[in-house]
């Protein structure tokens, strides 16, 4: 039996787990779960009572939920690789650092922005003000990262790429989808990072994945599942064992 990651399209923050899992090498399978549908299956309540992605079903029947919580745990499997470092170590806590800031600040910045998106109904005013703030949240810390890559090939430095930089993979591209501003040009060590991460095979498989197309993955990628594969297969998680 192997990890079940469910994840959610389009434009979802678990495309970075999905290019994590790629990383990893080991074998996993995906679940679909196209988060504009309404109402969510409600198998899914036994995965995340919160309906919210992403999701990882373990191999003994428990689940994470949250990106940070997700990458953490794979980051563990990750060691020999670099993908991750030993609790206690200065690298960890580095690594523990960026994926915090990169899952708060960052991802939050974007919130504005998907609220203009995402509510039809708002006035014109309110939504350009929606798309000002987010513009300014998000290009504050664009400037961030881009000193921060100055002379720099991975988020945490040296010639070894972390799964810091595969969630960055994931919610960097949505500087390009809100259409802010011209990012080779304010930030070129940025615009060139993010250029470096999408000739990446493991994020142009997400990329596939996310988009429903055929997709070239690793051979342990195992194929997609279903939520009533899953409940037929008794692999649903208790509701009380989640909140617990």
């Amino acid at each position: 039996m192997q990890p079940v990651l469910f994840y959610g399209v389009p434009q979802g923050s678990s495309f970075g787990s999905i290019v994590a899992l790629e990383w990893l090498g080991q074998p996993y399978q995906l679940c679909r779960i196209e988060m504009l549908q309404h109402p969510w299956n409600p198998l899914y309540g036994y995965i995340n009572p919160l309906y919210l992605t992403p999701a990882l079903l373990l191999e003994d029947g428990q689940t994470l939920t949250e990106s940070f919580a997700i990458l953490m745990h794979l980051a563990n499997r990750g060691l020999d690789q670099g993908l991750g470092f030993r609790q206690g170590t200065r690298k960890f806590d580095r690594l523990n650092q960026m994926l915090a800031y990169l899952n708060t600040d960052f991802y939050a910045a974007f919130n504005p922005l998907w609220t203009a998106d995402e509510m039809p109904d708002l006035e014109p005013a309110d939504r350009e003000l929606l798309r000002t703030v987010g513009r300014a949240e998000v290009a504050k810390n664009c400037a961030y990262l881009d000193t921060f890559l100055v002379n720099q090939e991975w988020l945490l430095g040296g010639k070894t790429r972390t799964l810091a930089d595969a969630y960055l993979a994931g919610i960097g591209r949505w500087v390009d989808y809100h259409q802010l501003f011209d990012l080779q040009q304010m930030y070129p060590n940025l615009h060139r990072y993010l250029q470096k991460l999408k000739s990446d095979p493991a994020v142009l498989f997400a990329e596939a994945i996310e988009n429903d197309q055929a997709a070239i993955a690793s051979s342990k990628f195992m194929g997609h599942v279903t939520l009533e594969e899953l409940h037929a297969a008794s692999r649903m998680p208790q509701v009380s064992r989640l909140v617990a």
